[in-house]
């Protein structure tokens, strides 16, 4: 058992060097190679946090651009529709205004008409009374004569 003791004594006194070694390595590597890996690394997701922050704030300011678009592009269909309404509207009633003054007109003309048909009625009944006694008068001497031939 002394044998396998003093055995394990002399591999651990051996070990001594590799175990130093590997302890340096480790405190190397993590200096010379992780250490500026992960700052590395930090920086980068840095970098992309902020990245990917600012993509964010430009998704939003586009959208906030759009509805603003589409609430000002609403305005003006709106305006255009009222316009297109007041439009409508005058040229309805300027359409009942020239329909209104037809119908005058076309009062005026029958009602002057009428009056001319009356004043040409009268002359003519004038004018047939006139001519009814005056043929009446040849009608009765054309009978006379004839009874006295």
């Amino acid at each position: 058992m002394e044998q396998i003791s003093h055995a394990l004594a002399g591999i651990l006194l051996k070990s001594i060097p590799t175990v130093l070694l590997l302890l340096f390595l480790y405190f190397y590597l993590k200096l010379m190679l992780f250490g500026p890996l992960n700052r590395l690394l930090k920086q980068r997701e840095e970098l992309t946090e902020g990245t990917r922050k600012a993509a964010e704030r430009s998704l939003k300011d586009a959208e906030r651009k759009v509805q603003e678009y589409e609430a000002k592009m609403r305005e003006a269909r709106a305006e255009v529709y009222r316009e297109q309404e007041e439009t409508r509207r005058q040229w309805l009633t300027d359409q009942a205004a020239q329909i209104t003054s037809a119908r005058e007109r076309t009062a005026q003309a029958v009602h002057q008409a009428k009056e001319q048909m009356a004043v040409e009625i009268a002359s003519a009944r004038q004018s047939l009374e006139q001519s009814a006694g005056a043929l009446a008068d040849q009608i009765a001497t054309a009978l006379l004569a004839r009874k006295a031939a």
